[in-house]
């Protein structure tokens, strides 16, 4: 592969971090929601940015896909109705679509250009858009969430993007008010959390909302993720009634996956003592 010799990198001011890869770009568009931009990059195949921050990768995206729908799908006790709220690349459908139990799974994505894009250029994470237990709608998530019947949800998963511009309703109390009225008595709320390293006092903002909201408990999941800040990631679960997350997990090692299995579910629940200490405080 012919690559121009340009870094490609996303600086992060708050933090004073940044991550760079080597390659070119491809596709550049702006629609009404944001920029998207597609790169071609020498070690992680196709890149995804939105708004100048990295979104996907072809090289790593399985980590963050796998582990936003699989430790809660394996979790609850018979996921039946799944929502996942943004990805747009259509990734972490594509995982929730991988457990027989799910019997309809809807993505409510605001930006159809994502979806398309990620048709063209990561077309194997949306190789199953045409299950017949897929829908994707293309709208508000957070008026979607207000308008669903109370109590017909099984699985909410937030895949959205930072905290920021078209995402940052997904990250307050009054959107998990509205969750919780969707979900079902074993529901479960799966949310990406940002970096434990880097965004702690985030994590334990949208914990303590998550209960305020009526969740009685919360988890943080973390993995790594080379792309995003810091390189390593998490996922916070929250539930609408006690119950252990560790427990049913005879489909674990079934499931088609890279990088998820019965001995990382367990291990990715296991918190260093700062953040212990942070969510306990």
């Amino acid at each position: 592969m012919s690559l121009d010799q340009s870094w490609i990198s996303e600086a992060v001011e708050a933090t004073g971090t940044a991550f760079a890869l080597k390659g070119r770009k491809i596709h550049e568009e702006q629609t009404p929601y944001q920029k998207i931009e597609i790169f071609e990059t020498a070690s992680c195949g196709y890149l995804m940015t939105i708004d100048g921050c990295t979104m996907v990768s072809t090289r790593d995206n399985f980590l963050y896909h796998e582990m936003m729908s699989h430790p809660a799908l394996n979790a609850h006790p018979n996921p039946e109705t799944v929502v996942v709220v943004g990805g747009g690349d259509c990734g972490t459908l594509r995982e929730v679509l991988k457990h027989a139990e799910v019997k309809a799974a809807t993505q409510v994505e605001i930006d159809e250009r994502v979806t398309r894009l990620s048709e063209q250029y990561f077309p194997e994470l949306c190789d199953r858009n045409n299950d017949p237990r897929a829908t994707l709608f293309f709208g508000d998530g957070i008026q979607w969430m207000k308008d669903v019947a109370p109590g017909s949800i099984d699985v909410i998963i937030i895949d959205s993007t930072d905290p920021v511009g078209p995402a940052e309703g997904l990250f307050g109390l009054k959107f998990y008010r509205d969750c919780i009225r969707a979900l079902k008595p074993d529901g479960m709320l799966v949310q990406q959390s940002e970096s434990p390293l880097l965004h702690l006092a985030l994590i334990q903002e949208m914990h303590a909302a998550m209960r305020e909201a009526g969740f009685v408990e919360t988890h943080l999941l973390h993995f790594p993720q080379m792309i995003y800040p810091s390189g390593w990631w998490s996922g916070s679960i929250a539930l609408k009634r006690a119950g252990s997350l560790v427990e049913r997990l005879d489909n674990a090692d079934a499931l088609d996956t890279q990088y998820y299995n019965r001995e990382i579910h367990r291990a990715c629940f296991a918190l260093p003592t700062f953040v212990k200490k942070a969510l306990a405080g």
